[in-house]
């Protein structure tokens, strides 16, 4: 995921300019993807489990799990370090299926580095009682592509 936002480094984003960002993105807005928190090296992405984003199982598919911790991997790194980063690579562990209502991505620096950011990101689920089930974590890392970190 690449996005970049008037300037280079640490440009004072606020959570209303980085939802803008989300919004400009085509498959973000075709998922329902929204961001719900953003600031001090963290972001949280949420977004609705519907039937349309479930595989044969009746599980979130895990492309939806992956789209959310990429996503908020690398808005985690831009609430740290400012604009023009990109996704440089991630793995995540899918540790039991993804159901219920809601799919939220919790993500956090752990080290801001000048051209490289490393963030962590736990993916929960939560159902209609509001019980909060974790169903996968992630790590990746953030290239900075303009600017310093």
């Amino acid at each position: 995921m690449r996005w970049e936002v008037n300037g280079n480094g640490n440009d004072g984003l606020e959570l209303a300019t980085a939802r803008q960002v989300l919004a400009a993105q085509p498959f973000s807005k075709l998922l329902g993807a929204r961001l719900t928190a953003f600031g001090d090296g963290a972001a949280t992405l949420e977004l609705d489990i519907r039937e349309d984003l479930r595989q044969q199982y009746g599980f979130l598919h895990g492309g939806v799990l992956g789209y959310a911790a990429d996503n908020a991997l690398t808005f985690a790194a831009g609430a740290a370090v400012g604009s023009g980063l990109i996704t440089s690579g991630y793995t995540i562990d899918y540790l039991r299926p993804a159901v219920g209502t809601l799919l939220r991505a919790e993500a956090r620096v752990v080290r801001a580095g000048r051209t490289r950011v490393v963030c962590r990101c736990d993916l929960t689920t939560v159902d209609e009682t509001g019980a909060e089930t974790l169903c996968a974590v992630a790590q990746g890392t953030i290239a900075v592509t303009t600017g310093s970190a």
